[in-house]
């Protein structure tokens, strides 16, 4: 649970990406030439083992971003076969019983995955690129060349630095040395997130002292003070003065694309996140930001990061806090270990109090619950977060509880075979069949792991908890309940067959 948060962000929210080049289709595409390599477990090792750089998507057929993806990587690989050197695309289809080792192997948790693979497969990193044809060849092209690129005019600065990015500028009086070495090992880890150059000469540069020669490390950003210098070369320090200084002090959601990627880094980092939604067109908006930004400047240094989010971008945030559009403008701060702390309807002048009080413990954590069924009379007890103790953890009885998503084909299969297992205990006072939705109620992390649906959890009366892992039969499930009962209970195993003394009964 404690990464939940932020895998669950990169799904909800399509992050854009800016594209500037036009692309050619060649004419062996338009022929039907497949370009994008087809790999599997008996060719995996030896094709990448042949390439100095390859990328490989793990995909799976019924995925419907991977249909969406298909021919825009495909168009890309047609590109780039073209390119000096060629850059070759591949693809796994990670669906497959046989390659389910590959996708273990590579980390693959949701697809497309798509990764990049340097000398022989031994340096592998995330692509973290757009989606879309040419924006693949061109984020491609820089990562298959140079870590770091030389500036050697104010043009090429210009032109490398911009005005929307993080770039990363080493300033050398030569290109040799440790501290140039380092800094080229730096470039070397995080070229997947940043841009990296180095120079020769500060006055090139469109920010900072035009006389220092170095070497020092000058960090452009589009926010706050729009450049930072650091002069430690120790590759750990560098790359975490690096990771703090090209996060805002308040990361900004909205629906330009451009923000999109410090949006990333704001729900990957290990820091609590304050995030304070709002209607930037409301007249009260820019005096909520004003304070909001007050205490970020105040509160960052403490383990917090600080976003402030527009409802109109939001929707997937709300979903998944089960927040209200009528308690905006509102802040909710969210741990790691997925404890949530909410100030609805807030007002500017609340803000730095109520962030003060967090820090001081004062506020009590929220928990997302959908309301307590006014009727619960299935068999299959409905349970939320607000009914989570007073059916499973403090009713004495033997409960086993699904953790289910309203959207999941195997929990829709699993369905009736739950209420059968319930019909089969309904004379059973001591055991409870439950259901719990996962997507819209919190779930005690330190109890359960719950990382795919459906999750079968069974607390026995005395406290004994244990996932069920078995196969989804009635027969199975039932023999796994008896087994794992409180020994204590004294009422008989659930009858699948009439005794000689009773009358025949349909089975429900």
């Amino acid at each position: 649970m404690a990464n939940r948060v932020s895998r669950y962000f990169f799904f909800v929210f399509v992050l854009l990406f800016l594209v500037s080049l036009p692309i050619q289709i060649s004419a062996d595409e338009a022929e039907g030439k497949e370009f994008v390599l087809t790999l599997d477990h008996t060719n995996f090792s030896d094709t990448v083992n042949k390439h100095n750089f390859i990328v490989v998507e793990f995909y799976a057929p019924w995925c419907g971003h991977c249909k969406k993806l298909a021919p825009e990587y495909e168009k890309a690989a047609s590109i780039l076969s073209s390119h000096d050197p060629p850059v070759v695309l591949a693809k796994v289809d990670a669906n497959e019983e046989q390659n389910r080792d590959l996708a273990t192997q590579f980390d693959v948790k949701g697809f497309p995955t798509i990764k990049i693979l340097r000398n022989g497969g031994k340096d592998v990193q995330e692509y973290k690129g757009p989606r879309e044809a040419d924006g693949i060849v061109e984020y491609l092209k820089k990562q298959s060349g140079p870590a770091s690129s030389e500036i050697k005019s104010a043009d090429d600065a210009t032109s490398f630095i911009g005005d929307n990015k993080v770039v990363i500028v080493g300033i050398f009086p030569k290109f040799s040395g440790e501290e140039y070495n380092n800094f080229t090992a730096l470039a070397e880890k995080l070229r997947a997130d940043y841009d990296f150059a180095h120079t020769l000469d500060a006055k090139y540069l469109p920010r900072g002292e035009s006389s220092v020669n170095g070497p020092i490390v000058r960090l452009f950003k589009p926010f706050d003070e729009l450049f930072v210098e650091f002069q430690d070369f120790h590759v750990e320090a560098l790359e975490k003065f690096v990771e703090e200084t090209s996060i805002p002090i308040v990361t900004v959601f909205n629906n330009d694309p451009s923000n999109h990627p410090y949006v990333m880094k704001f729900f990957n980092s290990p820091n609590a996140k304050a995030m304070l939604f709002v209607n930037f067109t409301t007249e009260t908006a820019d005096s909520l930001k004003s304070k909001y930004r007050e205490a970020a400047e105040q509160y960052r240094q403490d383990g917090i990061s600080f976003l402030v989010g527009d409802v109109e971008a939001s929707q997937g945030a709300f979903q998944y806090f089960g927040l209200k559009e009528d308690q905006v403008p509102l802040i909710i701060i969210q741990h790691n270990d997925g404890k949530k702390f909410l100030k609805p309807n807030v007002e500017p002048d609340h803000v730095s109090a109520w962030l003060k009080d967090y820090k001081d413990g004062k506020i009590q954590p929220f928990k997302k619950s959908e309301p307590i069924p006014e009727v619960n009379n299935e068999p299959v007890k409905v349970v939320v977060a607000d009914s989570l103790d007073e059916i499973v953890f403090n009713s004495k009885k033997n409960v086993l509880l699904e953790f289910y998503a309203p959207w999941c084909g195997h929990c829709k299969k699993l369905a009736p075979i739950l209420d059968e297992v319930a019909v089969s205990f309904q004379n059973d006072d001591n055991v409870v069949i439950a259901k719990l939705d996962a997507t819209a109620n919190d779930i005690p992390s330190d109890t359960f792991d719950v990382q795919g649906y459906p999750t079968l959890y069974f607390r026995s009366s005395n406290g004994q908890i244990s996932q069920y892992d078995g196969n989804r039969t009635k027969e199975d499930i039932i023999d796994f309940i008896e087994k794992n009962r409180d020994k204590s209970d004294d009422k008989p195993a659930p009858q699948e067959s009439q005794t000689k003394d009773e009358p025949a009964k349909d089975e429900l």
